[in-house]
């Protein structure tokens, strides 16, 4: 009776042991595979980051050289070479125009040739006015008087000649600026000539007692 109850616990041993080991394999498979899967997901996600780095930082790049690529642009634009440019056109077109003007004036006569005229003329009737002879007079009173006229308007025709000439010279100027300055100048150098003709009594000499 002893001998069967012993021969029937030993399979019985032998098959606790071979589940338990059974068992053991199977959690170390499990654990192995769990082991393995994370450090796939571990891998996977710090792959997924490097390659999302790397995206920004070639967007950054791409980014920055857009922007070097339109800097030249706006510095150009506000470059001082460009202010500067501009500042002589405007300068320039401005001169222009105050050349002409002052050439129409020269040629059509000025309110301060026509006040130093009749300075001149009061002048020379207080200088006549007791013992002047008729040849004083008409030298004093009107030849004085015309001739101031001649130097006024002398000066405006000089200043204008000279602001012409000097837009003339400047570098990078518009076509209609040289025109109006072409303009200035032939007009300026016309009234200079009538003023010194005039001045000078080269046109028209003063009257005499006698005619």
């Amino acid at each position: 009776m002893d001998t069967k109850t012993t021969e029937k616990t030993a399979p019985d041993t032998g098959t606790e042991k071979a589940g338990a080991a059974a068992e053991t394999a199977t959690d170390e498979a499990g654990a192995a595979a769990e082991t393995a899967t994370d450090e796939a997901g571990a891998a996977a996600e710090t792959a997924t980051a490097a390659d999302t780095a790397d995206l920004l930082d070639e967007q950054d790049e791409r980014d920055g050289d857009e922007r070097d690529g339109d800097e030249p642009d706006d510095d150009g634009a506000d470059s001082p070479e460009a202010a500067s440019s501009g500042t002589t056109g405007i300068g320039a077109a401005a001169a222009a125009l105050v050349s002409a003007g002052l050439s129409a004036v020269a040629l059509t006569g000025t309110w301060t040739g026509k006040v130093v005229a009749e300075r001149e003329t009061l002048i020379g009737q207080i200088k006549t006015s007791g013992s002047g002879t008729p040849a004083q007079q008409i030298s004093e009173i009107y030849g004085d008087a015309w001739h101031s006229t001649a130097l006024v308007n002398g000066v405006f025709a000089l200043i204008a000649l000279l602001v012409a000439v000097l837009v003339l010279t400047l570098p990078r100027r518009p076509a209609w600026v040289r025109a109006v300055a072409v303009a200035g100048a032939v007009l300026g150098g016309l009234g200079l000539l009538l003023s010194l003709g005039t001045y000078f009594d080269l046109f028209l000499s003063l009257p005499t007692t006698g005619s």
